[in-house]
């Protein structure tokens, strides 16, 4: 019998650990056939402490296989946040024989008590597809004798200007460094002042390019998260730059913050390196909590998830360009559609049964005259998570607060809430699994990633309309025998 189906809130289709603490996922690369996923990670306990890299790998993106450690703390600190590449020309001098990965990493020191931390980046490469890993003899390759926060190196070979490209947090800002082999760095540039939420913290930042939909032309996109500032209901959450980047600076294009996601639960994530040309997809999964109760999350032995991997793409949504993102192709063979919903005219409510481990509604929701709009998720008689659409106001809300267990943090009671372009054409995908319910709206538009931790995954569904009516139609999907 399988983990799955002995550990309340132990997902189906997301990656958790076996057991203990983990957080950020690092060193996402595709090699070989198998993608890597590499996560900070506490051996000894289910709750944060000294940070190793754990490690997994999957063919498809969603069944993953937990393998040994990656890296372990040494002299030079424990072993936080970071990313993997694959060195096909040999830059390094690492593979005279064959491309192989090297992972690049921040050592985080603990000095004497009081004193400040120090944090420096590293690298360590694999000759055997990820399974073992060599730390380089002459750790770390870059350091800072000022910066305090200087960490989460996300790395990247830069075509255009032939040399990698390493984007780096460093407190409020971005720092860029370009490197020939690795080894070598040189300061680039600087990016965040006086733009953007500094309401934390910066981390975990990824820079890439995307071509925008539907046009030839592509933009640059950074990503950057924000830590948790306990004044404010948000915790932790991510931001998003749109802009252009010439090798040594990135600029953006826009003064207003923008959000990745608008549930409290999707962090640090960053996007897969090395994904082949032929696929051409952006690649992101985020770490699936909050710092605000990350630690004391009702499970037992283990602790955190990620998201779902998701497609990002580049739309042009009136006059500015807005980040989208999609659940991976590769989920769609985890589900079998059960009942369809053709032009389906709802009044005032409309139940239907989705009594599974887990499962996914698509809805495409018009001709609406009601003043709200409900999607009622029932996990049991007692526990339900409401998706709530003011019309007028034109804001979608997710109510998790009887959705099961929620007393251990007063915060994850509080609403989570996007604001929508309108209300002619709605079209919502959801994802539900044991501990968690991922909302994708308007083919991507926007997402709302948000935990749970019910009795079950799912009894029944119910839609309801206040003072009018809506036409429904869309797919309620049940788990294939695929996942079983």
């Amino acid at each position: 019998m399988s983990l799955k189906q002995t550990e309340m809130f132990r997902p189906w289709l997301h990656f958790a650990p076996k057991k203990n603490w983990m957080n950020d996922p690092n060193g996402l690369v595709y090699f070989n056939g198998e993608y890597h996923l590499f996560f900070q990670y506490n051996p000894n306990d289910s709750k944060w402490g000294p940070m190793h890299w754990g490690h997994a790998i999957s063919k498809d993106l969603i069944t993953w296989d937990e393998l040994p450690i990656a890296l372990y703390p040494d002299e030079y600190g424990t072993i936080f946040s970071g990313s993997c590449v694959v060195d096909w020309n040999n830059t390094t001098g690492f593979f005279p024989d064959e491309p192989g990965l090297v992972a690049i990493f921040t050592h985080h020191l603990e000095t004497e008590l009081n004193k400040t931390p120090i944090q420096s980046q590293s690298l360590a490469y694999s000759y055997d597809n990820g399974r073992t890993w060599k730390k380089y003899q002459s750790n770390p390759v870059l350091e800072h004798d000022t910066k305090v926060d200087f960490r989460d190196p996300k790395v990247f070979w830069h075509q255009v200007s032939n040399k990698w490209i390493m984007v780096l947090a460093t407190g409020q800002t971005i720092s860029i460094y370009s490197s020939p082999n690795l080894i070598e760095w040189s300061y680039e540039s600087e990016f965040g002042e006086n733009i953007g939420s500094h309401e934390g913290v910066w981390e975990c930042p990824d820079l890439f390019e995307l071509q925008i939909e539907e046009s030839e032309e592509s933009r640059w996109v950074l990503l950057v998260s924000i830590g948790d500032n306990p004044h404010l209901d948000s915790g932790s959450r991510t931001q998003y730059f749109v802009g252009t980047f010439d090798g040594t600076q990135f600029k953006a294009k826009h003064n207003e913050v923008r959000w990745l996601d608008y549930g409290k639960d999707n962090y640090a994530g960053v996007s897969f390196s090395d994904i082949p040309e032929e696929d051409g997809r952006r690649i992101y999964l985020g770490w699936m909590s909050n710092w605000r109760y990350a630690n004391d999350v009702p499970t037992h032995g283990w602790r955190s998830q990620m998201t779902l991997p998701r497609v990002l793409g580049l739309r042009k949504v009136q006059d500015s360009y807005t980040l989208v993102q999609t659940p991976v192709q590769e989920l769609e063979k985890y589900f079998t559609n059960e009942k369809i919903l053709e032009n389906k005219l709802i009044q005032k409510e409309f139940r239907f049964d989705l009594d599974e481990s887990y499962g996914m509604i698509t809805l495409n929701i018009e001709d609406i005259s009601a003043e709200r709009i409900s999607l009622n998720i029932h996990h049991s008689q007692t526990n339900v998570t409401s998706i709530t659409i003011d019309v007028e106001k034109l804001i979608l809300t997710l109510d998790r607060s009887k959705s099961g267990i929620t007393s251990f943090s007063d915060n994850f009671l509080k609403q989570q809430n996007v604001k929508i372009p309108n209300t002619e054409k709605i079209k919502l995908n959801i994802i539900i699994d044991s501990a968690s319910i991922e909302v994708f709206g308007n083919e991507g538009e926007f997402a709302l990633t948000s935990l749970i931790y019910p009795d079950k995954a799912c009894e029944e569904i119910s839609l309801q309309v206040l003072d009018g009516e809506m036409v429904v139609n869309g797919c309620i999907s049940k788990p294939s025998d695929y996942s079983n």
